[in-house]
């Protein structure tokens, strides 16, 4: 995830300070993504070194107001039209582990798979009744957040259908040296 390009996206309709842009931020992706106001301090500082954004004096409490420059306008919108990269193959920290299980002695590769299952099937749970919840709302407001949820609740079914396939080839695997 960009947090550089999406501060300067929040950016464009207003000046604003860190803690605006972190509240922002959650806001409008529904908090599934919850960000340390010390990154977008820090990120938000980059991108002043970089000529992307420029301090625009304070407000009334005494807050850093930051702007977006033209460099900037120009950076978000290269963004917005890009497609995001893929990387080749995307890391996976549950595959590495499952795959480093099966090839030494000693971790249970069906108790790691029923471990995750859980923790799948919970974070499902939750994504749903929060798709659910928002749903019930009916606002226009919150057509972002049930996209991060929908994107977030077929992540989730895609990680337990491939669990099912791992233990269906560790029953396979063990039929085969049985």
């Amino acid at each position: 995830m960009s947090i550089r390009h999406s501060l300067l996206a929040l950016l464009q309709d207003r000046p604003r300070y860190g803690y605006q842009l972190r509240t922002e931020f959650e806001d409008r992706t529904g908090a599934s993504w919850p960000l340390n106001v010390g990154q977008v301090y820090t990120t938000l500082d980059r991108l002043e070194r970089d000529g992307l954004v420029c301090r625009d004096g304070e407000d009334d409490g005494g807050h850093v107001m930051y702007s977006i420059t033209p460099a900037g306008r120009i950076e978000v919108r290269g963004w917005f039209t890009s497609s995001v990269a893929r990387p080749n193959p995307p890391r996976n920290e549950l595959a590495i582990k499952l795959a480093l299980a099966l090839t030494i002695p000693g971790p249970d590769a069906g108790a790691i798979i029923q471990a995750q299952r859980a923790v799948s099937l919970r974070a499902l749970q939750e994504y749903s009744k929060s798709r659910r919840d928002t749903t019930a709302l009916q606002r226009p407001a919150d057509t972002a957040k049930m996209l991060i949820l929908d994107s977030l609740i077929f992540q989730t079914e895609a990680e337990i259908r491939w669990l099912d396939l791992c233990e269906a080839r560790l029953v396979q695997l063990a039929g085969l040296s049985g």
